[in-house]
């Protein structure tokens, strides 16, 4: 695995490059908002994980964040911020961040969350894999097919693009299990991997991002139950 660490503090990364050795991963560190855009643009599709601070020198890291999703839609995306605000980590996450941990964080829980997003990736490419090219769509509904292999998405015969990698993961979820509503901690395990201890927003931020591009296509198919959570159902679109 490689990772882009963009921090400007050089004591964090000398910390977190400890770490990154120790897990035998490979890392570049970019300490500016410019530097990290010009490491990421040169290859785009070189890194298997962005940390991101949102505090930059020279350019602002929620700029680089929307920048980084323009060129992949797919890198996973980790915000680093000691902005506690509610309207930040929200933001951030509907820019196209997978995920956000708030400063001073423990290594060992950044690390995790890193491990989190590599094995979701994981076991979305070996479930499909078990599926033969005949019959790639592996989750299909009335209005609905993905393959969780190539991760492509069709509704109402025509793609679903630009999914960030969270988002696909929480399609993929409800769609599964058509109609079936989830609670939003449901979907924090299932989707996260991990524990948010109850910072549910995550989820709302991200329904709200998937909600969008799938009305680019078509009608809505996630639906919200009040008091509960959210569900997917295309059963009476026509």
């Amino acid at each position: 695995m490689k990772i882009l660490m963009i921090e400007d503090n050089h004591s964090v990364c000398e910390m977190m490059a400890m770490f990154f050795k120790k897990e035998g991963w490979q890392y570049e560190f970019a300490y500016d908002g410019v530097a990290a855009e010009e490491k990421f643009s040169a290859a785009p599709h070189e890194w298997d994980v962005i940390l991101l601070d949102l505090n930059l020198p020279k350019k602002d890291g929620m700029q680089v964040a929307a920048d980084i999703r323009r060129l992949s839609t797919t890198v996973p995306l980790i915000m680093l911020t000691a902005r506690d605000s509610e309207s930040d980590q929200v933001l951030g996450l509907e820019i196209g961040a997978d995920d956000y941990v708030t400063k001073p964080f423990s290594p060992i829980t950044l690390i995790a969350r890193i491990k989190a997003l590599q094995r979701r990736s994981q076991l979305s490419a070996a479930h499909g894999a078990q599926h033969p090219d005949q019959d790639r769509f592996d989750i299909k509904t009335r209005h609905f097919k993905m393959d969780t292999k190539t991760r492509e998405v069709y509704m109402y015969g025509k793609p679903v693009r630009d999914l960030t990698p969270k988002e696909f993961d929480l399609l993929k979820t409800l769609a599964s299990k058509p109609r079936q509503v989830f609670t939003r901690s449901q979907l924090l395990q299932l989707v996260w991997d991990y524990e948010y201890y109850g910072d549910e927003r995550t989820v709302d931020a991200h329904i709200k991002k998937l909600r969008q591009k799938l009305e680019a296509v078509g009608p809505q198919v996630i639906q919200t139950v009040w008091g509960v959570g959210y569900k997917f159902d295309d059963e009476g679109n026509e």
